[in-house]
């Protein structure tokens, strides 16, 4: 089965033309390296629950959108290969100071997961 990496990012609406132009340039970056996959979803339907909810998970804040996105490899093994060669290409670097991210680094979040069902 694959191996998902995922993550959940609130984005400034102001900002997503220049998220938009990161996501796309890494998302090169990892497909070079070998992903699968680099999908970068933007809320359609998420409103705030009761509970919790994706706009809950990051304090989405007045202006913002939030963003679920996910890169597909093989394996974890795959992800880890594809993960170390990704972070040492020189096309990174200049996207990796929190300073220039088009978002709050902060109150973004991530996790590898193993897949269990496939349909």
């Amino acid at each position: 089965m694959s191996y998902v990496d995922g993550f959940v990012t609130p984005v400034p609406k102001r900002k997503l033309q220049a998220y938009r132009r990161m996501s796309q340039k890494m998302g090169k970056i990892w497909r070079d390296h070998g992903a699968l996959e680099f999908r970068e979803c933007v809320a359609d339907d998420v409103s705030p629950g009761k509970h919790t909810s994706f706009p809950q998970s990051v304090k989405l804040r007045k202006g913002e959108t939030v963003f679920f996105s996910y890169i597909v490899y093989k394996s974890r093994a795959h992800r880890d290969r594809v993960n170390a060669r990704a972070m040492k290409d020189k096309r990174v670097a200049p996207m990796m100071d929190p300073k220039n991210f088009p978002f709050d680094g902060k109150r973004m979040f991530w996790g590898g997961f193993n897949v269990l069902v496939d349909a």
